[in-house]
C-alpha cells in the first residue's frame, strides 16, 4: 500500500472520530456548568476534558488528511479546519486550568466558549458534508419536494435549466456540488460539468454509452461504482432517460426541447414532465378495475386439495392470488390446473418451486396476470419466451434464476412491465447499459431491494438452533 493510500484510509476515519470530542467535551462542559449544584460531578470534569482533548487532536489530524483528497470546498474546509484546531486548543487550555487548580474563576466561561466552538465547528462540518443549506432544506417547500413540478409547455422550455439541472440538484449536488466534490467532480455549473473530475470527463457529448456519468447511473445498485450510492435517493427511470437523451443530443445548456431531435422513447417521458408525473414511472393498478365473474369453485377446490393457496386479493372483487409455497415440488404438474382461473388470477407465486421452462407454457395462458414470482427456480432464457403473451404483466421476479441479458431483452415487447427483479442472475455486468435502454420505463432491480409482499403471502419462520 502506497503512502498516499495510507493517508486516504486514515483520513476516512475522521467522520468516525469527530463524534468523540463532540460528545465527550459537551458532557465535560455541561458537568462544569452544573458542578455547583451537583458537587459529585467535579472529579469527572478533568477526566472527560483529558479524553475529549485527545479525541479532538485525533479528529484534527484525520480531518487534515481527509482534506488532502480535494473532495471538499477549499474555503469552507479551511474554516472548519482552523475552528477544529482552536476547539482542540481550547479543550487543552481548559484541561490545564483544572490541572493547575485555576479552573474555579474561569471554568464556566471556558465551558460556554468550548460549547460555542463545538457548535460552530460542527455546523461547518455539516455544511461540508450535506451542503450549506442543510439546516434550512427541510423548511423549504422546494427542497422538501423531491418530485418534479409540471412544466406547462415542455417544448418551449430550455432542457438543461428546466429539466436536467433540477435532476442534478436533487440527486447529485450533495456529493458533487459547491461544498463537496467527490472525485473532484462538480455538477452544479456548466464549466465544471464539462471539465469532469479526477477520473476524466463525466460526459462525452453525443455519446451516452461512453459517458462515465450515464454508465454509472446504469450500473447495478450493489455495484461499488453505481451512482448515486445505494443509500442515497436514486434517480427514477424517467430521470435517467432524460439525462441519457440530453447527452445523446449534444448536452446543450441553452437549447429548448423543441430544438432537439425527439425519439419515440423520449416523447412519453416529456409528456410525463409536462403533466407533472415528472421522474416517476406511472403506477398501474395491480388489480384491474373491471368486474369479473367468480372463479369456478371446482377449479379452486382442486388446487386447495393439492396444497396450493388460493385467496382473493381484495374485498368485493373476484380476482385471486395463488401461492405454491406449500406445494413447490408439484408445481410443474399443478400449474395446468390454473387455466380455468385465467380471468380471475392476477398474482402468482412460484418461488423456490420445481417449475421449469416447459411449465411456463401453461402460465402463458393466464392472460390476466399482473405479478409473477419465479425466484430461485430452474427457468432459463428459453422459458422467458413463453411469457411474451402476458400483456398485463407488471411485476416479474427472476431472482436467483439462470436467465441472461439476452433472454430478458426479449421481454421488451411486453407493454405493461414496470419492474423486473434480477438479483443473482447470469446477466453480464457490462450489459446493464444496453438492458436499461431496452426498458426505458421499467425498473430493472439488481439487488438491495424489497420485493413487494402481498397481504396473502405466507411467511416461513424458523427457530434459532440452540447450542448444545
Amino acid at each position: 500500500m502506497t503512502i498516499l493510500a495510507i493517508v486516504e484510509v486514515l483520513g476516512r476515519f475522521h467522520p468516525v472520530l469527530v463524534h468523540l470530542p463532540i460528545g465527550i467535551l459537551l458532557v465535560a462542559c455541561l458537568f462544569q456548568l452544573f458542578v455547583k449544584r451537583f458537587p459529585l460531578l467535579r472529579p469527572s470534569v478533568p477526566v472527560l476534558l483529558f479524553w475529549g482533548m485527545l479525541a479532538a487532536v485525533a479528529s484534527c489530524i484525520t480531518g487534515y488528511l481527509l482534506s488532502l483528497s480535494g473532495d471538499y470546498d477549499a474555503v469552507l474546509t479551511r474554516r472548519h479546519q482552523w475552528l477544529g484546531i482552536i476547539t482542540a486548543a481550547a479543550a487543552f487550555l481548559f484541561y490545564m486550568l483544572h490541572r493547575l487548580s485555576l479552573a474555579s474563576r474561569y471554568a464556566n466561561p471556558m465551558a460556554a466558549g468550548v460549547i460555542a466552538l463545538i457548535m460552530v465547528t460542527g455546523h461547518l462540518g455539516g455544511s461540508l458534508t450535506h451542503g450549506t443549506d442543510y439546516l434550512t432544506a427541510g423548511m423549504d417547500d422546494a427542497g422538501a419536494d423531491q418530485t418534479m413540478k409540471p412544466i406547462p409547455n415542455i417544448q418551449e422550455a430550455v432542457l438543461y435549466t428546466a429539466v436536467v439541472q433540477p435532476i442534478l440538484q436533487r440527486k447529485c449536488y450533495s456529493c458533487h456540488g459547491s461544498s463537496k466534490q467527490k472525485g473532484k467532480l462538480r455538477l452544479d455549473e456548466e464549466n465544471y460539468i464539462l471539465k469532469g473530475g479526477k477520473d476524466g470527463k463525466a460526459i462525452e457529448s453525443g455519446k451516452p454509452d461512453e459517458s462515465a456519468m450515464i454508465k454509472r447511473l446504469l450500473l447495478p445498485l450493489n455495484d461499488d461504482d453505481h451512482m448515486p450510492p445505494k443509500e442515497k435517493p436514486q434517480l427514477t427511470p424517467n430521470e435517467v432517460a432524460v439525462l441519457n437523451w440530453w447527452v445523446s443530443t449534444g448536452n446543450s445548456f441553452t437549447k429548448k426541447v423543441k430544438e432537439l431531435p425527439q425519439t419515440d422513447k423520449i416523447k412519453p417521458v416529456l409528456a410525463a414532465l409536462q403533466s407533472g408525473s415528472g421522474g416517476n414511472v406511472a403506477k398501474s393498478a395491480d388489480v384491474p378495475d373491471a368486474a369479473v365473474s367468480a372463479a369456478s369453485e371446482d377449479a379452486v377446490n382442486k388446487l386447495k386439495d393439492a396444497g396450493v393457496m388460493v385467496v382473493p386479493v381484495a374485498h368485493e372483487k373476484n380476482y385471486l392470488s395463488v401461492n405454491f409455497v406449500t406445494a413447490g415440488n408439484q408445481a410443474r404438474q399443478l400449474v395446468k390446473l390454473l387455466e380455468p382461473l385465467k380471468k380471475q388470477l392476477v398474482w402468482l407465486r412460484l418461488d423456490g418451486s420445481d417449475i421449469d421452462d416447459a411449465a411456463l407454457a401453461a402460465i402463458a395462458k393466464l392472460e390476466g396476470l399482473t405479478r409473477l414470482y419465479l425466484s430461485n427456480t430452474a427457468i432459463t432464457d428459453a422459458g422467458l419466451q413463453h411469457l411474451k403473451p402476458l400483456k398485463q404483466l407488471q411485476v416479474l421476479n427472476l431472482v436467483g434464476t439462470k436467465v441472461t441479458d439476452k433472454g430478458v431483452a426479449e421481454l421488451k415487447t411486453m407493454p405493461a412491465l414496470r419492474a423486473i427483479y434480477l438479483y443473482k442472475t447470469n446477466i453480464n455486468r457490462n450489459a446493464w447499459v444496453q438492458l436499461k435502454r431496452a426498458f426505458p420505463k421499467t425498473i430493472l432491480d439488481s439487488g438491495g431491494y424489497n420485493v413487494p409482499t402481498l397481504v396473502t403471502d405466507t411467511t416461513l419462520v424458523t427457530a434459532d438452533q440452540q447450542k448444545k
